[in-house]
């Protein structure tokens, strides 16, 4: 079950998750963005930190061409969370209509063109949601938020370590964010 004192103490992550995610831009690896983002503390810093050490010793072409080499180009590394689990199945469409159900129960529409399922749309949802006095609400649609996060993005990380890439840290430590929004008492009591 989702704690969510920790996903809203955690925002900004999602925020810079987001930002990292979607296609580059010079302005995503100025050393601000990650200062104001997280800090040593963070559950996730030293998997991000590799991460943007790596991403400072390549071009911003270089940048730019690993990420649609990466991410537009390989199936196994979609940013499409349910694409791995579903392909273009009828479950897929279902879990597609629950998630934007959950974006507009917090009043986010979300373009026609874009499935609800895409990485950084999720993350950039955490950063910019308001549940306050919608709490049973939220409990119920982000736990099954970040279990479609955490699904897609075990698949994501696994296909990102096979092609060594620097996105690899990042996945790793956007699930080490989820792992630390979730209640750990009710995630064992669930395995008993």
């Amino acid at each position: 079950m989702i704690n969510l004192g920790k996903l809203h103490e955690y925002k900004n992550v999602f925020g810079f998750f987001a930002q990292m995610l979607t296609y580059p831009e010079k302005l995503d690896f100025h050393p601000s963005v990650l200062a104001e983002s997280l800090d040593s503390k963070h559950p996730a810093y030293e998997s991000v930190r590799v991460f943007w050490e790596q991403m400072h010793g390549y071009s911003m072409d270089q940048i730019e061409e690993m990420y649609v080499q990466t991410f537009d180009f390989q199936k196994k590394t979609t940013l499409y969370m349910t694409y791995n689990k579903f392909e273009d199945s009828r479950d897929r469409g279902q879990m597609l209509a629950k998630l934007k159900e959950t974006y507009q129960l917090f009043g986010l529409d979300i373009a026609s063109s874009e499935l609800s399922d895409y990485l950084p749309l999720m993350c950039e949802f955490i950063y910019a949601a308001h549940w306050e006095g919608h709490e049973k609400e939220a409990v119920e649609s982000l736990d099954l938020m970040l279990a479609v996060m955490e699904d897609g993005s075990y698949h994501l990380l696994k296909a990102l370590e096979k092609f060594e890439s620097p996105y690899f840290h990042l996945v790793k430590g956007l699930r080490e964010t989820f792992k630390a929004c979730i209640n750990q008492e009710a995630a064992a009591h669930e395995h008993d």
